[in-house]
């Protein structure tokens, strides 16, 4: 540990033998019990999947099944039409992602390096927008997609609904100019002696640089949106339209589909982010510190 850590007990006292061993057993026994309040849900949700509907309804649950039926994920997965809901799932959520990262991204750099004029005043309103719950504006969006102002569209049971509410996210756009804010002006200006407007310093300069941050903002873009589950429910009312969130959800009221069944279908709806979080998880960390040193 360097003289520079800072930590409940001093280098000192860490050197004696019985508190480093007092230290490690606590810190082992943290780590554990966090990791079991992470990884026991999932547990959970995959091994009722294998235990028959008697099991499932057992005044006394079973730690582990008493019969493995693998074939629960395969029946889900016909009956309950997993597949064509996590194709929906998977459209909505990237190019939910794909929008608002557009969105995001050109916000961020015109408030960070072209700096109009109000663009305090909008950096102001935007953050003030974070402190409104978001259940408060449920009723505005909705009302907002159900008649668009001007062109008088309603966008129920469109894709657009899901896209263009989240487009803009105050969060992500603070995040992105704080990033950008220290990226050097003189970068900017060498680009423009060289030639390079403004849009081919960002797609040339900005993002290169930017990508450690770009990678948590989407993590957190296609989490967010593969997770949604009660703005689906509202603006998605065509059953065919809807999110595996939302589909599931209405299945399991429906009283015909076994609850084993269902915990199938939820552990391959779980899937495709947990793969996305081993996947990028050392981006994930690596985009973290990096925002957090900028910042």
């Amino acid at each position: 540990m360097s003289s520079s850590t800072r930590s409940l007990i001093s280098d000192a006292d860490l050197r004696r033998g019985r508190n480093r061993l007092v230290y490690r057993l606590v810190l082992g026994a943290l780590a554990a019990a966090f990791a079991l309040a992470f990884i026991f849900p999932l547990y959970w949700m995959f091994s009722g999947a294998l235990k028959s509907p008697q099991e499932l309804v057992q005044p006394v649950p079973t730690l582990l099944p008493q019969e493995w039926r693998w074939s629960t994920f395969a029946d889900a997965w016909e009956r309950l039409q997993v597949g064509h809901f996590l194709a929906n799932t998977a459209y909505y959520a990237f190019f939910g992602w794909l929008i608002q990262l557009l969105v995001d991204v050109a916000a961020a750099y015109a408030l960070s390096k072209l700096r109009p004029v109000f663009g305090k005043v909008v950096l102001g309103a935007m953050l003030a927008s974070l402190m409104l719950p978001a259940a408060a504006l449920l009723v505005p969006s909705y009302l907002t997609v159900v008649d668009v102002p001007i062109v008088g569209l309603n966008l129920i049971d469109s894709p657009w609904a899901l896209w263009l509410p989240g487009a803009a996210n105050a969060f992500n756009i603070y995040v992105l100019k704080r990033f950008f804010d220290q990226i050097p002006d003189d970068l900017l200006e060498a680009a423009s002696i060289d030639g390079a407007g403004r849009l081919r310093t960002l797609w040339n300069v900005i993002l290169p640089l930017s990508l450690p941050v770009l990678a948590v903002i989407s993590i957190f873009a296609i989490i967010g949106s593969w997770k949604d589950f009660l703005w689906p429910l509202l603006v998605l009312q065509d059953p065919q339209e809807q999110t595996i969130s939302v589909a599931l959800s209405r299945l399991s009221f429906t009283g015909q589909v076994p609850q084993n069944e269902l915990y199938a279908a939820l552990a391959m709806a779980s899937i495709p982010m947990i793969v996305v979080f081993m996947i990028f998880q050392r981006r994930i960390l690596n985009g973290l510190s990096a925002g957090a040193i900028k910042g």
